[in-house]
């Protein structure tokens, strides 16, 4: 019977609204684009960080407009979204988002791995954000 019950719960969480991307009023809570500080103290400096909240993980990137396709098919596989912003110079400036909640570790394993695509791609990764819903009153 767990689990059927377990199942029944990803089925309603998914049937569930839940935070997105374009979900209105989403402000910025954490910020690292620094490689020097460690995501742990990006996380523990933020007040406006609500830990065992959902949050949206903005990953900044350069790429190469020839490799965004290949991209974005490795970032998919992942749960991650890519979204083109801007063109500069010969690369193209682009977020790699996902909802999930934050943690230390996770978001430095993130980091990690958006650094080592970009370098394969010709690329760099500048940096992330993390973006929730404002409190409420």
């Amino acid at each position: 019977m767990g689990l059927v019950n377990r199942l029944l719960n990803l089925v309603k969480k998914r049937e569930s609204p839940g935070l997105t991307p374009e979900t209105p009023g989403l402000e910025i809570v954490a910020e690292a684009f620094d490689p020097a500080v460690a995501d742990s103290a990006v996380l523990a400096g933020s007040p406006a960080w609500v830990s065992t909240a959902p949050a949206v993980l903005r990953h900044h990137l350069l790429l190469p407009p020839d490799r965004l396709a290949e991209a974005a098919s490795i970032l998919a596989q992942d749960g991650y979204d890519l979204r083109e912003q801007a063109v500069s110079g010969d690369l193209t400036r682009v977020h790699a988002v996902r909802v999930q909640v934050l943690d230390a570790l996770h978001c430095a394993q993130e980091r990690s791995r958006m650094a080592g695509l970009a370098q394969r791609l010709g690329g760099d990764a500048l940096g992330w954000d993390a973006l929730q819903p404002e409190p409420t009153a």
